[in-house]
């Protein structure tokens, strides 16, 4: 007698439903599944905040432990996109762990912009883990303030 899995099921319907808006939009990009943190719900690496205000976005990246000359952003088709790797230690070998938690390895993030962004005035901060960026928004997705004329 089988047991009914309801989280197989969802991942079956959810690959199902991937591969059914690649097939039908090209430009659908899905991030693959990163198995970067443990758990059977694994998430990307690096977890993002994001956010805005009238003149910029805002994302916010948790990446501890990643150096940050190997990081490498681009911003492409309302899209941010963040690569970098996080080193493991390498004078454990994999057979010695009784327990490895703490993932190690390259890793690519691609966020989805809510506005359109100026991508040549993107900046970028690293400072104790945290990964701030800021993208001012392109002269077209700023607010406007209307002036109204009375007659």
């Amino acid at each position: 007698m089988s047991v009914w899995d309801a989280f197989a099921e969802m991942d079956a319907l959810r690959r199902e439903l991937d591969r059914r808006f690649s097939e039908s939009w090209p430009r659908y990009r899905r991030a693959p599944r990163v198995a970067f943190l443990p758990g059977r719900g694994a998430r990307q690496y690096p977890l993002v905040n994001l956010s805005e205000d009238e003149q910029n976005v805002y994302v916010e990246a948790l990446a501890p432990g990643v150096d940050p000359k190997s990081l490498d952003l681009s911003v492409m088709q309302g899209a941010l996109t963040i690569k970098g790797e996080k080193p493991g230690l390498a004078q454990v070998s994999a057979e010695a762990y009784h327990r490895n938690e703490r993932a190690a390895g390259r890793f690519v993030r691609t966020v989805d912009l809510p506005v359109e962004v100026d991508a040549g005035r993107v900046s970028a901060d690293y400072r104790n883990g945290l990964l701030l960026v800021t993208l001012p928004k392109s002269e077209a997705a700023r607010p406007r303030q209307v002036p109204i004329s009375v007659r």
